[in-house]
């Protein structure tokens, strides 16, 4: 049965948007869409509440109460700039979010000046990766994202990485799953975190969790109903320390309906708080704090 109480680590939550189609022309302007789109996922999801909520005057207070309304103590935000909507989050409400910063590889050097300014400026708890949407694309193995696992092994971050077909029309081929293995072969102390899916691979990332202590799960990007099978029953199993909880709001799901359908989930009661709360304490070494 799904817990009440249980205080709520969401490895994926954000800040509204305030100009929808701006924030995303970075991503929108090299996707193939037959539409022009506000989002680059719009067409995956029914209800997208950055576009709908994009008019509330106090966007990180709507975050805080959403998190409050449906129990979640503590939100991974996305900071990359001085004074954006992340470090304002952070500023506003330390004991509520903690924050993780967007790698490019493309960027060289830059790109690891950037994480220990990170590591150093917001005390980040993760690095974050989206192979498919860098420009240009990087494989999750090419040689160019070592420096970064590098980086992260040596201050001890978790990397979160997109795997499986990505949502924005995208070519897929830097996000196969298979390009993990790769990784954590050469990285075997490197904590890394799938997010949104690996679809159709799931099945594929479980056996290289079996394989990987480091490798991990996050069930961003996806509405409970839709979570793999394959990573249920590996939950319940062998993989109850792997999979962690992941929304997907405001960029796709309210929380909400995440909550709502999660009730339906047929999780073991001894994994409900390790999937909701203390694997991404671990993860994000919030368990040392």
């Amino acid at each position: 049965m799904f817990p009440a109480g249980v205080g709520i680590v969401d490895t994926l939550i954000g800040i509204v948007h305030p100009d929808v189609k701006d924030a995303y022309r970075w991503v929108t302007s090299r996707t193939r869409d037959p539409v022009a789109l506000e989002s680059p996922v719009e067409f995956l999801f029914k209800d997208v509440p950055d576009k709908r909520l994009k008019g509330v005057a106090d966007r990180v207070g709507l975050t805080l109460e959403e998190m409050d309304r449906w129990g979640v103590e503590i939100g991974m935000i996305g900071v990359n700039a001085t004074g954006d909507d992340g470090e304002q989050a952070l500023r506003r409400y330390p004991d509520r979010f903690v924050a993780s910063t967007a790698a490019d590889p493309n960027d060289g050097v830059a790109a690891l000046v950037k994480l220990r300014h990170a590591y150093e400026s917001w005390g980040i708890r993760a690095v974050t990766l989206f192979p498919a949407g860098t420009s240009p694309p990087v494989a999750i193995n090419d040689p160019a994202m070592f420096p970064i696992y590098a980086a992260c092994v040596e201050l001890g971050l978790p990397v979160f990485c997109t795997a499986g077909v990505p949502g924005p029309r995208l070519p897929l081929a830097t996000q196969h799953v298979a390009l993990i293995d790769d990784v954590m072969y050469e990285f075997p102390d490197l904590v890394f975190v799938t997010r949104h899916g690996c679809e159709p691979w799931a099945d594929l990332a479980v056996k290289l969790m079996l394989k990987w202590p480091g490798l991990h799960y996050s069930t961003s990007g996806f509405a409970p109903r839709y979570y793999p099978e394959s990573v249920l029953r590996f939950a319940n199993t062998r993989g109850a320390d792997k999979v962690l909880y992941a929304g997907y709001f405001p960029f796709g799901l309210t929380l909400e309906r995440i909550m709502t359908e999660m009730a339906g989930l047929d999780l073991r009661d001894e994994v409900w708080p390790k999937f909701l709360r203390t694997n991404a304490l671990r993860v994000l070494g919030l368990d040392r704090c």
